[in-house]
């Protein structure tokens, strides 16, 4: 199946629930011990199987990815840090994957980790900004320089305005989108979320107040959103040989694809949606989809970087499940079912489930910690162990998360030992 390198394997995941920042009296090594030592129980492993780790985080100090995982144990393995803004859990995973892919380590554990500020935030703000390019290009395009709530800083603006740019730019492009189908992607997530333990926000307000409380920048508002949270959690990736050994079979979910795209030449021309990371999404679900010989109707759910509502409805184009500016139609023409386990999932177009965790908008964005998060909601799916949440008769899943600076990583995954054809 997969043409990018020997097969990697994720046998165990955890994750601790995530909470609004600073509301629990916790540190990020609590937060990593619980949330590894979940993902080692599912495996059904000892920690000292384990022959390096890749620790992601963004808000703390080197090697706080020693200091995390010393809670699991002192056993000398290496230990990798990285930061690759809110795509560094993704990096996690796809580091530990071709950790595993050289041979030199049987099996890693990637673990994401956050101790968030509040909202966003730059420490060192004596240098240049890693993302400053970005955000000088969007004022340079047009965007209103300041603020965009009192009380909110800078970095938070930014990051506010560029999404609700990209919105902007894309309802200007396609008169036919409105604000209603932002709602509408918004409540889906908000519905979903209410399934969630682990969710920070497992609140569904009416579509009224979705999209009328706080008008954050035109067209987002506060329940479009994703919330910063605190949180963790983790993914143990091995080669098939240690999986066969350790008799891991029924928990087996394949990597079968992975790319990771930054910036383009487009990113920085004449686009605000370019600037927000579509093309390099785009990019990277078109090599994941020629590596793993499938198609974008083969996948049968999704986990996507809905770091603001309008961002799902543009990844469904990124991602090939709709062409141009037809992204609208697939949450026009949505429905919700009763899974077996007595939830309902919201199916679009017949055919796909996007986001059944909530998506960052319920479960909030640990930004080191959301990749992760991501991949133990898809490998319980494919595992059917996702409850109330469960979509009925997973294969093929795919996850995107994204950075600014920065990166886009898109993964898929299949459970071990399924055949797959593409569709025709």
């Amino acid at each position: 199946m997969s043409t990018n390198g020997s097969p990697a394997y994720v046998v165990g995941v955890g994750m601790t629930k995530f909470h609004k920042p600073l509301s629990k009296q916790w540190d990020y090594p609590d937060m990593a011990r619980e949330a590894g030592t979940a993902a080692l129980r599912d495996a059904g492993i000892p920690y000292s199987k384990v022959k390096a780790v890749v620790a992601s985080y963004c808000y703390g100090e080197p090697t706080s990815g020693q200091r995390a995982v010393y809670e699991l144990g002192l056993s000398g393995v290496p230990v990798f840090n990285v930061n690759n803004n809110c795509s560094s859990g993704s990096t996690a995973l796809m580091m530990a994957r071709r950790l595993v892919q050289s041979g030199v380590e049987d099996c890693v554990l990637a673990l994401g980790f956050e101790k968030m500020e509040g909202g966003l935030s730059e420490r060192y703000t004596d240098r240049i900004s890693p993302v400053g390019r970005h955000m000088d290009h969007m004022v340079n395009l047009g965007a209103t320089p300041g603020v965009v709530q009192p009380r909110m800083n800078n970095m938070t603006s930014d990051v506010i305005k560029l999404f609700a740019y990209a919105a902007r730019e894309y309802m200007q492009k396609y008169p036919d989108v409105k604000m209603e189908d932002l709602v509408n992607i918004a409540f889906k997530n908000r519905k979903h979320g209410l399934n969630n333990p682990y969710a920070s926000l497992p609140k569904l307000p009416p579509k009224e107040v979705i999209g009328k409380k706080m008008m954050l920048c035109y067209p987002l508002t506060f329940w479009m959103t994703a919330p910063t949270a605190d949180g963790s959690a983790a993914a143990i990736v091995c080669s098939e040989a240690f999986m066969k050994t350790n008799n891991l079979e029924n928990k087996a979910v394949e990597i079968i694809a992975q790319h990771m795209v930054t910036d383009l030449p487009s990113s920085f021309e004449k686009s605000y949606i370019d600037l927000s990371g579509v093309g390099m999404a785009r990019t990277a679900a078109e090599r994941c989809y020629a590596d793993s010989g499938l198609r974008p109707r083969d996948v049968d759910v999704l986990e996507v970087h809905d770091c603001f509502s309008s961002n799902e409805l543009l990844m469904y184009e990124a991602l090939q499940l709709a062409p141009p500016g037809r992204g609208s139609d697939l949450i026009r023409n949505s429905s919700w079912r009763r899974n077996a386990n007595g939830g309902d999932i919201c199916v679009l177009n017949d055919r796909w489930v996007v986001n059944p965790s909530g998506g960052l908008e319920s479960k909030g964005h640990p930004i080191g910690a959301t990749g992760l998060a991501q991949c133990a909601e898809l490998s319980w799916q494919l595992r059917g162990e996702a409850g109330k949440r469960q979509v009925d008769g997973a294969r093929v899943a795919m996850q995107h998360n994204f950075g600014i600076g920065g990166a886009a990583v898109v993964t898929m995954y299949r459970k071990y030992g399924q055949q797959l054809t593409s569709k025709l």
